[in-house]
């Protein structure tokens, strides 16, 4: 019996060296709250960090879900996913990551693009959360925003932000934001739209109220900017946002990540899992460098300019 087994090993070891057989692939099951440019980017970045890093072809199985925007679908994946056994699990945004966490305590989940995982309860700590959960944040520099914004409206008054109040990111977001708006004088006015077809609605509540609106990283909000962008057109009222991607889609300007660089840093802390590392055991990690990006015809549109120092260190002009 024990020749017969060591028989059996050598055998299978010649085989998957000759090729005849294949090792089996390492199973990535990846899902997001809702499709949309920056989210997507963090996707394919995921997928690049783990082609680059010798995972593709045979070797990976890398799936990918959207929960459509809704919180009940998300949950629904994340079981499905647990179900399906993955050898981790990546989920995109606040929502899928909770409903994630919720759905595993053994498989590793890796989340992204999330911008406060203490307030969203994904982790008790930054560093080395314990258990089998770590990510990315993507926690952005308000202060920076405001201070774009100031550029182009020194002497801004009111700032109108539709939101999702669903969504724990946003809640803690716009907390940040009342009190960095208020140490420059600034008053928040918020516009509830928890759903995409309510963003509309909520930006009109906005117009006479507010002298700029902002367009936070909110997934809700996010997946619907152009009704955002309409109401910004219509009033005169500029419109900016925490996600740079969303500038292509309308928005004046804005400070914020490169998501597909977002989503390679991910990545590298996914291959680190696969190769042995303990998700407990890897900290938190704050994603790293921003872009400015402006879109001068939009901003005509909307009644303003870019001004020239803006332009000048602009990372992306829209055309």
């Amino acid at each position: 019996m024990k020749l017969s087994s060591i028989f059996k090993s050598t055998l299978i070891a010649t085989l998957l060296l000759s090729g005849v057989l294949q090792a089996k692939p390492v199973y990535v099951a990846t899902t997001a709250i809702v499709e949309h440019p920056a989210l997507d980017a963090v996707r394919d970045g995921i997928k690049k960090s783990l082609n680059d890093n010798g995972y593709s072809g045979d070797n990976l199985k890398f799936t990918y879900e959207s929960a459509q925007g809704k919180p009940d679908i998300a949950a629904q994946i994340a079981r499905k996913m647990v179900g399906d056994n993955p050898d981790i699990i990546v989920a995109i945004a606040t929502p899928s990551a909770q409903a994630a966490v919720t759905a595993s305590s053994s498989i590793p989940v890796v989340f992204s693009a999330v911008t406060d995982p203490l307030a969203a309860k994904l982790v008790p700590t930054l560093e080395k959360p314990g258990g089998n959960v770590t990510g990315l944040s993507d926690m952005a520099n308000l202060k920076e925003h405001l201070e774009l914004i100031k550029s182009f409206i020194p002497n801004i008054k009111t700032l109108g932000i539709p939101y999702n109040p669903g969504e724990a990111n946003s809640v803690s977001m716009l907390a940040s934001m009342k009190v960095e708006a208020g140490k420059m004088g600034i008053t928040i006015v918020e516009a509830a739209a928890p759903k995409s077809s309510d963003v509309m609605i909520a930006t009109k509540q906005l117009v006479g109220k507010v002298d700029a609106i902002y367009c936070p990283i909110d997934n809700t909000i996010i997946s619907a900017v152009e009704s955002v962008v309409k109401v910004g057109i219509d009033a005169g009222i500029p419109v900016f946002a925490g996600d740079t991607d969303t500038v292509a889609r309308g928005a004046v300007a804005a400070v914020g990540y490169d998501y597909f660089d977002l989503g390679r840093q991910t990545g590298d802390i996914v291959v680190r899992i696969l190769k042995g590392e303990k998700p407990g055991n890897i900290d938190v990690k704050m994603a790293k460098g921003t872009n400015l990006y402006v879109n001068p015809k939009m901003a005509a549109m909307m009644g303003t300019k870019v001004p020239q120092e803006v332009l000048a260190r602009a990372t992306k002009i829209i055309k």
